[in-house]
């Protein structure tokens, strides 16, 4: 009767055996689909080689990330989302989401100030942007954002930041927060994905469905970019800070991660037809 180890490592060798026959079988998938051969057969047109290497390996960049899309979605949430607002200073927010942002997109940058110049950068007048945040205090859903009221856009912005800014805990939160920094530290374009992607697993149902949201908000601002200047860098440079802060009481190790900070909402926004 065979030994408890012999038969692990029998287990093994059949396991790793199906393994490389897998990715056998993906390769020639691949391959097939690139009409070639790869191997120690030279080509007759040996000047075709690296343009066949170069469609290879995007091929198989786009395989990753359409597994990524497809197979491992980040769950989405049955519930719907209540877009009445109670207070600014919370905890009372959104029933579902807990936050008041929904009526600032919506009503306000959506509606008016998708082709302003310097949209999020700009700052708006301070005293205006705590009279948005106190007439959420004071209405409720019933505060008037309207242009009629406020003009100028870069004060329905700034009343946004200001909000993600006061909450007590970061929409990413600090438990994710290390989990997002590895991701913009890694090199290869394929394994960042996959990273961050771990990394969105890691935030409450609310905290995603809040990031995707805004993502998608912000995405849509990109599409403006010839108008309103705005690229996703530029909007990773003004969100990233506001929408992740460092666990970490060391001012420079703080310091240290605001260029990270900013290049993961700039994979958010560009990837959030990937991601969310």
């Amino acid at each position: 009767m065979p030994s408890k180890e012999s038969w692990s490592g029998r287990k093994t060798n059949r396991a790793a055996v199906h393994k490389s026959k897998q990715e056998g079988r993906q390769q020639d998938l691949l391959i097939a689909a690139l009409g070639m051969k790869l191997g120690s057969q030279k080509s007759s047109v040996t000047i075709w080689q690296p343009l066949k290497l170069f469609a290879y390996s995007q091929l198989t960049s786009l395989v990753r990330r359409a597994t990524l899309k497809e197979n491992e979605q980040i769950p989405k949430y049955e519930k719907v989302h209540n877009f009445k607002v109670h207070t600014f200073r919370g905890p009372h927010w959104c029933e579902y989401c807990a936050n008041f942002m929904w009526g600032l997109i919506a009503q306000g940058v959506k509606c008016a100030g998708l082709n302003s110049e310097g949209l999020y950068r700009v700052s708006g007048f301070s005293d205006l942007i705590e009279d948005v945040k106190m007439a959420f205090d004071r209405d409720g859903e019933k505060a008037d954002i309207s242009v009629n009221m406020y003009e100028d856009i870069n004060i329905i912005t700034g009343a946004l930041k200001l909000y993600f800014r006061d909450l007590p805990i970061p929409l990413i939160t600090y438990d994710a927060y290390p989990k997002f920094i590895e991701s913009a530290k890694i090199m290869d374009p394929d394994e960042q994905l996959e990273t961050l992607h771990e990394a969105l697993k890691l935030l409450p149902p609310a905290h995603c469905e809040t990031l995707r949201y805004l993502m998608a908000h912000l995405k849509r601002v990109t599409l403006h970019e010839k108008e309103n200047l705005m690229s996703a860098e530029n909007l990773g440079i003004v969100f990233g800070p506001t929408l992740m802060r460092s666990p970490e009481l060391d001012a420079m190790a703080a310091l240290n991660d605001i260029r990270y900070q900013r290049l993961v909402v700039e994979l958010l926004i560009k990837n959030e037809d990937i991601l969310f």
